[in-house]
């Protein structure tokens, strides 16, 4: 079976945990376990996200351009290619120390976006470091960036468009066709843009689930996995909340799920289930066996009603 597996950030960096490499590879080294023991049996690719390692590389770059003025800091494209290198580097060698057997390689991917997407009118993704509303009216005096009141502060603004391609679709093919399990698509894969007959990148953000889903469709997976921090719940944190075990896109279109944390992934698993390829669930990363045999998670596929546990 081929199965695409989109890594929540919890994959990666638990809540409140600090930023540093050994942390990530704690993580990360859990996640590795989980993921090998089903990777003997199918075809592997896994999305992961990269919110929080931007993040970092925005104020490492802010913080050295005070140092160094003529440094300008490197767009997001770049930063998002880096974190591409970084995080599946730790996941292909954590993959082969639980399975030596395992063949494993990271692809650098481009993601290709649209200008004409309306996002580019109206950013909204908050990303990088806080600042001070005189700060920030300062950059913006000297710069095209954007910045809007995060709470007390106020942090830089990025368009957030909907992936329209994966540049690197048939590199992805050859890899899972010679027996690869293949890292892809970091953070939502690179953004670009097509001028012509050439790429360019673009400073936005492109959401990690969606674009796993467009890959799903692309190279005709049979499952798509989001793996966050559990199931899909009715009514979560109320009285009658209910774990979901399994749903179809018409049932869950009778619920609401916040815009912040689990709509977009029933948005992304659903348009997967309606695409006619195969069928999606959401659940933990550390029940994926169960997840793949219905006893853990949410199963989504076609038809209708909700089933629950």
């Amino acid at each position: 079976m081929r199965i695409v597996l989109a890594l929540g950030g919890n994959a990666l960096l638990a809540r409140g945990q600090a930023l540093t490499a050994e942390n990530q590879r704690e993580n990360i080294q859990k996640a590795a376990a989980s993921i090998a023991a089903i990777a003997r049996e199918h075809e592997i690719v896994i999305v992961h996200g990269n919110g929080p390692q931007v993040g970092l590389l925005m104020e490492q770059n802010s913080a050295y351009q005070e140092y160094s003025p003529e440094t300008t800091p490197y767009p997001m494209d770049v930063l998002g290619s880096q974190t591409c290198g970084m995080v599946g580097y730790m996941l292909q060698q954590e993959l082969r120390n639980v399975d030596p057997s395992l063949a494993v390689a990271t692809l650098v991917t481009q993601t290709e976006v649209s200008k004409d997407d309306p996002a580019f009118a109206n950013p909204t993704k908050f990303v990088g470091p806080v600042y001070t509303e005189e700060r920030a009216k300062e950059l913006m005096a000297c710069s095209d960036k954007i910045f809007k009141a995060d709470g007390n502060y106020f942090r830089r603004v990025v368009p957030s468009p909907l992936p329209k391609a994966i540049v690197e679709k048939q590199q992805v093919e050859t890899l899972l066709k010679a027996g690869n399990v293949v890292i892809a698509c970091g953070g939502g894969g690179v953004p670009v843009c097509r001028e012509g007959e050439r790429l360019e990148g673009v400073e936005c953000v492109i959401d990690k689930d969606l674009t796993a889903e467009l890959l799903s469709e692309t190279i005709n997976a049979d499952l798509f996995i989001i793996l966050t921090d559990g199931s899909i719940f009715r009514h979560y944190g109320k009285p009658d909340q209910a774990e979901m075990k399994v749903a179809t896109p018409e049932g869950l279109s009778h619920f609401s799920f916040p815009a912040g944390s689990m709509g977009p992934k029933v948005d992304a698993v659903c348009k997967f289930v309606n695409s006619g390829r195969g069928k999606a669930a959401i659940g933990s990363l550390f029940d994926l066996d169960k997840i793949l045999v219905n006893e853990a998670g949410t199963l989504i596929q076609q038809g209708e009603g909700i089933e629950y546990y």
